[in-house]
């Protein structure tokens, strides 16, 4: 029945189409005709003109030789003039007689050479008017005959023109037919594939009709026999079966959700942008915030703009979120959209957000009607965007309402809720093509009242720009509101639909067939572990040696945990030791310093004393060492040291063996010191590249994970642009195969049009070489 139905849908459009053409035809056919009709009478018209046209050359030749006949008879007469004076002259003196004589005939000479001027005078002016009759259409005649050429060589590119768009419509045909001829070879070879596959299946249908017949029986019997009761007798007990899982419309409302993704941020990028805009302009018109201050109205205005970002990106991020929540294994319906919650929210905030900003836009408005620039003209456009202004706010909370209503969770019975969410569906649709016609009437006053003020003399390229930004983005919203109403219309009896979640022989709600698969995919996934394959456990001979090594190790790591607190005890230690001894050695450089100074003295009163005094000091011991104390003993970290203050002169061996080791150890203090800052630098170092690599890990992961986003953003782009285009091609070739048909049958009426019209130019042409 389809195919019948294909059949005389398509035999009616070659119907209409042959009709057409046929219309066509007559109508080039009755244009040859009069084109020849009046070609020929031009012809006849043309030869008529040359005709007359050797008529009145041949009078210009007669009168141009009866003017020289009648010069040459003007010039003898004029001799015959002359002679006879002459002879008058020599007869002068004869008498009266001759002279009378001669007056007669000079009278009668000059009457007749008076004839002949006035009769050549008016052959001059016969010949002069002819001449310019002949040259008026002479004129007339090539001015005609230009024109009549000018057409027939239009009339000839037209010829032109149709037999070659003729030929290559026909070669173009010829080809469409061709590849036709093989599609069609190659469909009907389809078509027995498709045959004996169909034969093929339908023997395996019986097949496993038979198979699963016998197992139903035996299943029957089974059940009959062995099973003690029947679970889906009870509504209690048939309410904790697993329900039937709908994969088809779980996959189609992710489709959906992200088709209105799609649409939602568009709507979300356009209000951005129109916002940002309107923020910009209201900084620039009627006061330019660079020169002067605006008035608190724009300035509060302007504020309050530069928060729409804060009540726009939540609307993208929750629906984004909600459709993330729609998996094919859930179940998706009003009473488990739990996001839809955070998306009415959103939408709330963002509604509220504009009924907030539209007493100060119209406010603003107001202001540029009281500017000085402001014509008669801006104000109603002014107006008239206060109105669409109020409208579009008022459809926003419309708008709100019923996103409300479909976020709250449904507490009556199915069938109500169905009904309910199926008329909250509706009006939402409504609503969104009324958005989407105040979007429209907002974007042409807005694009009116652009072009009004284009012409003020004050406008700057800064002003101007904005304003075409702002069409632009009004533009765009215009198109993304249309599109979501649309979308929405096509989709309505999806969106209003309540699929059953049901098991056998009873009805479940969606709230509890979502738990009972929440229930199912942890069942699963329990299932799945308790069937992994546990590692193989280690012997016991060997769990015990290993733990005597474990026991030993922990016990080495404890006794090397013992040895690095008391070597950090020791080093710190050391560390306070040697300051100590760097503040020792500078008060021993001090005391060496004074040694010196006494040392030099006693020399130069050695030297200046005499021996007298070096032998005294030889004649015996000098009391004071010889009261003096015991030796002392000073142990330290740095070495023991043993300080016997007898004489002068021990006293600076001692000084100097002070000094020695004392130097001594303070360079190795020192270079302790030095390689341990060089270790400890070398760490910070290795610590901060190591800190600088774990930061570029990280911002290297969130670019990795945000690229891993797009890409499944991509991809579930790209398929549902495959599946749009597979479909775009499956109408295309239906359209291509019926547009074929039609080619065929207007080949055909167009190759016998060409015919005709070539037998009735090759006719035309033949009688005109006759002519």
């Amino acid at each position: 029945m389809a195919n019948v139905t294909d059949l005389q849908s398509k035999y009616s459009k070659l119907a209409q189409e042959y009709s057409k053409l046929r219309a066509q035809n007559q109508v080039l056919k009755k244009a040859v005709v009069d084109e020849q009709t009046a070609s020929c009478s031009l012809k006849d018209e043309l030869k008529q003109k040359e005709q007359s046209l050797r008529k009145v050359e041949q009078e210009m030749d007669s009168l141009s030789f009866r003017n020289q006949q009648l010069t040459k008879r003007v010039e003898r007469l004029q001799e015959e003039l002359l002679l006879s004076e002459s002879k008058s002259k020599k007869t002068k003196n004869k008498g009266d007689s001759p002279s009378q004589v001669s007056l007669q005939t000079q009278s009668v000479f000059d009457e007749d050479l008076q004839k002949k001027i006035q009769e050549n005078e008016r052959l001059h002016i016969q010949f002069y008017e002819a001449d310019e009759q002949y040259r008026r259409q002479e004129a007339q005649m090539r001015a005609r005959l230009d024109q009549l050429e000018k057409e027939s060589e239009q009339h000839q590119a037209v010829v032109d023109a149709l037999n070659r768009k003729y030929t290559d419509a026909i070669e173009k045909l010829q080809n469409d037919k061709a590849l036709l001829e093989v599609k069609a070879q190659t469909l009907e070879r389809e078509a027995k594939d498709c045959r004996i596959r169909t034969e093929e299946c339908q023997q395996q249908l019986r097949k496993y009709q038979s198979e699963v017949s016998s197992q139903l029986k035996h299943s029957s019997s089974v059940i009959q026999e062995k099973v003690p009761f029947n679970d889906t007798q009870l509504s209690d007990y048939n309410s904790l079966n697993v329900p039937l899982h709908n994969r088809r419309h779980q996959l189609k409302a992710r489709d959906v959700a992200a088709q209105a993704l799609g649409f939602v941020q568009s709507l979300v990028s356009a209000l951005l942008n129109l916002h940002s805009y309107t923020e910009q302009r209201v900084h620039i018109y009627p006061l330019d915030s660079s020169i002067e201050a605006i008035s608190p109205v724009n300035l509060k205005f302007s504020q309050y703009l530069h928060e729409n970002a804060s009540y726009l990106r939540p609307l993208e991020e929750d629906l984004l979120q909600l459709h993330h929540s729609i998996t094919e294994d859930g179940i998706t319906t009003l009473e488990t959209l739990v996001k839809l919650q955070d998306f009415s929210r959103s939408f709330s905030s963002y509604s509220s957000f504009l009924q907030k900003i539209l007493p100060y836009q119209l406010q603003s408005l107001e202001e540029d009607c009281e500017a000085s620039l402001c014509t008669a003209a801006l104000a109603s456009k002014n107006r008239q965007l206060q109105k669409d202004m109020k409208k579009l706010t008022a459809v926003f909370q419309k708008m709100k309402s019923y996103v409300a209503l479909l976020a709250l969770p449904s507490v009556c019975s199915d069938a109500m809720c169905q009904s309910s969410a199926s008329a909250v569906f509706t009006q939402m649709s409504a609503c969104l093509h009324s958005l989407h016609d105040a979007a429209t009437e907002l974007s042409q006053h807005y694009s009116q009242k652009a072009s009004l003020e284009q012409a003020l003399p004050t406008v700057t390229q800064k002003f101007h720009t904005t304003n075409e930004c702002l069409l632009s983005s009004l533009a765009s919203l215009t198109s993304s509101c249309g599109k979501m109403a649309t979308f929405f219309s096509n989709n309505l009896d999806f969106l209003a639909s309540c699929p059953g979640y049901s098991p056998r022989g009873g009805f479940l709600n969606p709230q509890q067939a979502d738990s009972m698969m929440e229930n199912k995919r942890r069942a699963a996934t329990y299932m799945s572990t308790i069937r992994k394959v546990r590692s193989e456990s280690v012997p016991y001979r060997e769990a015990l040696a290993n733990r005597h090594v474990l026991t030993s190790s922990t016990e080495s790591r404890e006794g090397l945990m013992q040895q690095v607190a008391q070597s950090q005890e020791k080093i710190s230690r050391l560390e306070q030791e040697k300051e100590h001894w760097l503040l020792e050695a500078q008060l021993g450089q001090v005391r060496l310093q004074k040694e010196i100074q006494r040392i030099a003295q006693l020399e130069a009163q050695i030297t200046t004393g005499g021996p007298a005094e070096t032998h005294g000091a030889a004649d015996g011991p000098d009391p004071e060492c010889a009261d003096a104390p015991e030796p002392l003993q000073d142990t330290s970290v740095i070495g023991m040291l043993t300080v016997t203050p007898c004489s002068e002169s021990a006293a600076d061996l001692e000084s100097d063996l002070i000094k020695h080791h004392y130097m001594i150890r303070v360079s190795e203090l020192t270079t302790q010191l030095q390689l341990c800052d060089s270790k400890a630098v070398h760490f910070h170092a290795e610590c901060r590249a190591v800190a600088k690599r774990l930061a570029m890990a990280e911002k290297s992961r969130e670019t990795l994970t945000e690229e891993l986003k797009l890409a499944h953003q991509n991809i579930t782009r790209l398929q549902d642009e495959l599946s749009t285009t597979k479909r775009s091609y499956e109408d295309q070739l239906s359209m291509m195969s019926d547009h074929l048909c039609s080619m065929n049958d207007t080949l055909s009426k167009q190759r016998d049009e060409i015919d005709t019209l070539k037998l009735a130019s090759k006719g035309n042409s033949k009688k005109n070489k006759s002519r």
